[in-house]
Order: C-alpha cells, then structure tokens, then sequence
C-alpha cells in the first residue's frame, strides 16, 4: 500500500480500529455461520449483517461518521439520501445523540424501510424516481435548509465505518481466502476490502451488483467512472445509477473483481437463505451468495466469506421472490401437455408424476383451439420438484408413454 493512497482518501487502518472502538457500545458484532449446502465446491461462511441492528451494516458508517461531526455541524441537524438502510442507521444515531433528522427516500422504497426510518425518529421526505433521484432532493435541501449531509457511501468516515466488518471477518476466520461483498455505490466494499488488503495482502474480495443495476461493476471493467440511465433490480438497496467517486478510486486499488447477479439468481439465493440456514436477506444483501451458487467467482476450494449485507426485505414481495426462486431452483416446473380427450388420460399423467415423487399443485384442463385436433385437450400442471434433474426425469418418462409436451 503506498502512502500516497492512503493519504489522498484520508482512510487509515488506525481509523478504521477508531470506528471500530466508537462503534463496540452501539452496533453488534454479528456471527460469521458456517452454510455447508449452499456450495458443493467451496467452503461458505455467512457474516449475519443482516442481524445487525436495524437490519443492516449501514448502520456502522452512518453511526461513525456522526460521532465525527462537530457541534456545530449536529446543531444544524442532518440530511441523508437512502435506499432505506442508510437512513434507518442515519435516524438511529441522530436520534441518540439528540440530533434533528430529515431522511430523503425514494418513493419505491419498501413500506417497511420508511416506517422504520421513521420510527427511529427522523423526518421523511418521500422522492419520486429512484436513490439517486432521493440524492439529488436532499443536496437541493441540504443548500436551502443548511442541514448537515451525510452521505451514504462516498465518505471517508462511512467507509471506515464499514471497514470494522472487515476487521470482524479477519479476526472470526484468520484463514478465509475471498471475501464476496455486495456493492451498490461501493461504500461498503470500500471499506472492508481497505481493511482486509492492509491486513491481508493475499486475500481477495469480489464485488457483486445486480444485472439491472452495474454501475460499479462498468466503471471497473471500462476504467472510469459510468453513470446508469435507468436501474432495475429487486435488489433496492444497491441499485445505484452512479458509483462514488472515492469509492470508485479505492474499488479499482483493492478489489479484485466485480460480477453480476440476475434477479432470478437473487431469488433463488434469498430462498437458500430462508431453506438452509433460516436467515432472512433481502435482495441486496443475498447476492454475495447468488454469486458463489450460481459460480460466478473463482473460488473452487476455497474458504469464502459471504457478506448477508442486510435483511429488510419488504414482506409484501417475499412470497413472489419465494416463488421465482422456486422456479429457479427447478422446484416447480409447469408442463402443458397434449391430450386425447379419452377417459384414463389424466391418470395416465398423474400415475407417471406421482412414480417418480413430484407433487402437483395445479392443474388446467382446456379443449383444443383452433388447428388442433378436435378430439385433443391441453393439460397444463405446476409441479413441485427436487431439482433440474428431478424435471428432466419427469419430463423424459412422460414422452417415453407416447405423451406430447408442449412448449408454452
């Protein structure tokens, strides 16, 4: 590490074990679990941030760089732009250290993250758009209303706030090869991968984005700084038009590489969680471990640390990230297949499926249309299943019995 580096981004290691020591009263230190079953190739560890207070690692830079502003600055009271997270872990401290608060969310956000926001006493101004729509209201009110910003990544005392988990990872498992981080404006993986490198040279740490939201991960593959046009993604909390400038400069430094996880592969992670280890992650803080399911990092054989960023999931959408994860998987299947419209022809499908263990859900039942022939009928079954594998086989036993699957 040069000095020059550590110097231009005013980050220490030493300021990084400050945040830590500021920190210990206030936030938890979250366990690092062992998860055997989400990867047959590599040793997973999870680091629970998701069971941090509030839900969230947010909380440890927000909480940090508050303890850093001067009297002044608190009496002028603070402003902050969120996803969701941020702003709880903004409202939890303000609100300790007897500080006024406004929190600028987008309207998108989950019902949850406001009312919480809320309910750690700062005031919310709901945005139009998305974050960096939130971001750009609460700068406007920052010049108007004076207020303090707090910014939610590109900051050197959230970075080092952040960083602490690094220090925690290092200590629960000395010997991990890769951390995995999740990464939307890149505070977090800032701080952790500054934190792991100065301690560890040799480890490497991968960054993750979800495919509808690359900011972070185009900037590092195209050299410079790439803002988004538009963001989409179930993962809200990282789904951020534009990398920090800081963070961009100190991911290029330390981060190994970043990758991209589709919403599919985030479903099917959240429900691995749920299934597996019975820990809830919201979108954005599952696809660390999207990325190792799906064999998206180099890291056969290898002890990996996945980083559960966050846990506030919006409980209205968990049940359609359950059932996509499901289809994911190759948990469900739906088959639509052509029939004689004969008696024993539905017996016939459902002895086949019932032999070979899969469970039907649903089922539909419809005369041929148009071009078809008259006698024929459609079937359309939802399976539950085991995996690919378990459809293949269905699928195959179905047609070796003369039956016509169609495509849907």
């Amino acid at each position: 590490m040069h000095q020059k580096e550590v110097y231009f981004f005013m980050i220490t290691l030493d300021k990084i074990y400050h945040a830590k020591h500021v920190l210990k009263p206030i936030i938890r230190e979250t366990d690092l679990i062992f998860a055997p079953n989400i990867s047959d190739k590599c040793k997973v560890f999870l680091k629970t941030e998701n069971l941090q207070i509030t839900g969230s690692f947010k909380v440890r830079g927000a909480c940090y760089k508050i303890s850093q502003l001067s009297d002044e600055e608190k009496q002028r009271g603070v402003i902050a732009c969120s996803a969701g997270n941020h702003a709880q872990g903004v409202a939890l401290s303000a609100t300790r250290n007897n500080i006024k608060s406004l929190i600028c969310l987008p309207d998108s956000a989950p019902i949850s993250k406001i009312e919480a926001t809320k309910h750690y006493g700062a005031d919310v101004c709901l945005v139009d758009g998305v974050y960096d729509d939130a971001y750009a209201k609460a700068l406007e009110l920052q010049e108007k209303e004076g207020y303090t910003f707090i910014h939610p990544f590109d900051d050197e005392y959230v970075i080092e706030g952040q960083g602490t988990i690094g220090l925690e990872i290092i200590d629960q498992l000395p010997d991990a090869d890769a951390v995995v981080v999740p990464v939307g404006g890149g505070g977090l993986i800032s701080g952790v991968a500054f934190a792991l490198k100065s301690l560890n040279p040799d480890i490497k740490v991968y960054g993750v984005q979800a495919t509808g939201a690359p900011s972070m991960f185009n900037s590092i593959h195209e050299n410079k700084i790439i803002k988004l046009d538009s963001v989409s993604t179930i993962a809200d909390g990282i789904a951020v038009k534009e990398p920090g400038t800081h963070t961009f400069e100190i991911c290029s430094k330390y981060v190994d590489d970043i990758v991209t996880v589709n919403d599919d592969e985030i479903s099917a992670a959240i429900l691995a969680l749920i299934e597996q280890q019975k820990l809830i992650a919201e979108g954005a803080g599952a696809v660390s471990v999207a990325a190792v399911m799906f064999n998206k990092i180099p890291v056969e054989g290898k002890k990996v640390v996945c980083l559960v960023s966050g846990g506030n999931i919006d409980v209205t959408i968990l049940s359609r990230v359950i059932k996509r994860g499901l289809l994911t998987s190759g948990r469900t299947c739906s088959l639509k297949i052509e029939l004689l419209d004969k008696p024993g022809q539905l017996k016939k499908v459902s002895d086949i499926i019932a032999d070979l263990g899969g469970n039907v859900i649903s089922i539909h039942h419809e005369r041929a249309n148009e071009g078809s022939d008259v006698n024929g009928c459609y079937l359309r079954i939802v399976l539950e299943t085991k995996n690919y594998q378990h459809i293949a086989q269905i699928r195959k036993a179905l047609e070796d019995a003369g039956l016509k699957l169609c495509q849907e």
